[in-house]
């Protein structure tokens, strides 16, 4: 896609994405193989990515970019280049990522345009097992190089579609009708990102490919690291605890830079901040303490605020793209991503894989805990901070919070005593009651409608 600017290309390739034994890098640079000058049609440009051998040696085209009008796109378009990672595939029984074309089916050709240059349009035939994510032009009638493009391993592409129309031959006067479409990747599963080379797809038609033509986007894999997490306070004495406990950075995950916007141009983003870190820092938060210095039980209630805000959550997905528990971008008129794509966090890094809509629930939560007699009681929850950092670690802007509501804990002291805590829903109707088992000291607390604890020492 054009991203026109005066930014420098990148001098130095980023670390390329690694899926498995297929290396993915980016390259800037295009040679031009035939553009409609010649034909009473409506302007377009056919260019072939040109990755520079002193710079991205043994990397290849997954086939040409189609592009409308005649600009030249050296160093204001992106398109993903390929190659052979130098280790097999971690699973033997798979073979190379890529491979050369078995054959090439014919398109399209402009015979009988009258045009003073010959242009023809092919399909690369994958062998067994791979799949061609774009096709190839040729500025003449005859069959391009197999050398000319890669397919892809079938494992490592996930099923695209037909995108908008970016040229066809109306009105060229060719005896074969023609039209390009760009590829749209599906909406990318948790724990994934699907995106295209840049290629483009084509049928002997003026009409919208039907669902039936294949083509394909890359499908690599959200991967997270991740850290030992905090362990949960425990009260020592009666002394009034710390409202706040430190944070501890638990989960990283790593976007490449085409998944991320930022208030520098894409150029810059791929040659200063190729990846961007989006860490995951986790703390126990006080939600309330209580000494019980009588002979009988006493019940406390507490009010817990919800960490996100909803206002926040809109800002920081328009100022970074990214969406917290849903798949993105979610496509606008006027979107101008360098690369098309498709993103979705995990869920276990975004907490959703337990509670469905808690990024949608802002009202607070009510918590009620029964102190035995004699006990401090104190009961935290669970709170999580993400924050998007450049490769230079500079922030892209604020952080954002999230509070766990299935990660209530109670601490006791002394331990040995029995406590209760309960947590009412908001919206009681339509809940059921549940039980959770625990240890004496740390108890976790599900969010349903009443929550019943206790230890295993009588009253």
């Amino acid at each position: 896609m054009t991203i026109t600017d005066n930014t420098a290309a990148p001098s130095r390739p980023m670390e390329p994405i690694k899926l498995d034994n297929l290396l993915i890098s980016f390259t800037t640079e295009f040679q031009r193989v035939w553009d409609t000058k010649n034909l009473r049609s409506s302007p377009a440009g056919f260019w072939r990515p040109a990755p520079p051998p002193d710079v991205l040696p043994g990397y290849f085209s997954l086939g040409d970019i189609a592009i409308p009008g005649f600009a030249n796109i050296n160093g204001t378009n992106v398109a993903a280049v390929v190659r052979e990672a130098d280790s097999p595939s971690i699973d033997s029984t798979k073979g190379k990522a890529l491979s050369r074309p078995d054959n090439f089916e014919l398109v399209w050709k402009d015979s009988g345009s009258g045009a003073k240059t010959y242009v023809s349009i092919w399909r690369p035939i994958p062998p067994e097992g791979y799949v061609a994510l774009g096709l190839v032009c040729a500025s003449d009638h005859e069959k391009p190089s197999v050398n000319s493009v890669r397919c892809v391993r079938m494992d490592l592409v996930t099923p695209a579609t037909a995108g908008p129309l970016i040229w066809s031959d109306k009105g060229s006067g060719a005896k074969q009708n023609f039209s390009a479409w760009s590829i749209e990747p599906p909406i990318a599963e948790a724990g994934e990102i699907c995106f295209l080379p840049g290629t483009f797809t084509g049928v002997q038609s003026h009409s919208r490919p039907s669902s039936y033509l294949a083509s394909y986007a890359l499908r690599v894999p959200l991967t997270v690291q991740s850290s030992t997490a905090p362990a949960a306070p425990m009260l020592s004495g009666f002394g009034s605890p710390s409202p706040i406990e430190p944070a501890t950075v638990t989960q990283v995950t790593r976007l490449p830079w085409f998944a991320v916007r930022d208030d520098m141009h894409p150029l810059e983003q791929l040659r200063s901040s190729p990846y961007y870190r989006l860490e995951r820092a986790d703390r126990y938060v006080l939600v309330g303490h209580e000494h019980n210095a009588g002979d009988q039980y006493r019940s406390v209630k507490w009010t817990a605020e919800r960490a996100q805000n909803a206002s926040l959550l809109q800002v920081f997905n328009r100022l970074t793209a990214i969406e917290l528990d849903k798949a993105w971008p979610i496509r606008t008129p006027g979107d101008n991503w360098a690369i098309r794509f498709s993103a979705n966090l995990s869920k276990t890094f975004t907490h959703t894989e337990t509670s469905s809509g808690g990024w949608s629930k802002f009202y607070p939560l009510e918590v009620v805990a029964l102190a035995a007699k004699n006990t401090m009681v104190a009961v935290y929850q669970l709170q999580s901070e993400y924050r998007l950092l450049r490769a230079d670690n500079t922030p892209v802007t604020f952080g954002i919070e999230y509070s766990d509501d299935e990660s209530l804990y109670l601490s006791q002291y002394p331990s040995e005593k029995d406590a209760v805590i309960t947590c009412p829903s908001p919206m009681a109707s339509g809940h059921e009651q549940g039980e959770a088992s625990f240890g004496q000291d740390e108890i976790p607390v599900l969010p349903t409608e009443q929550v019943m604890v206790t230890t295993d020492t009588a009253p």
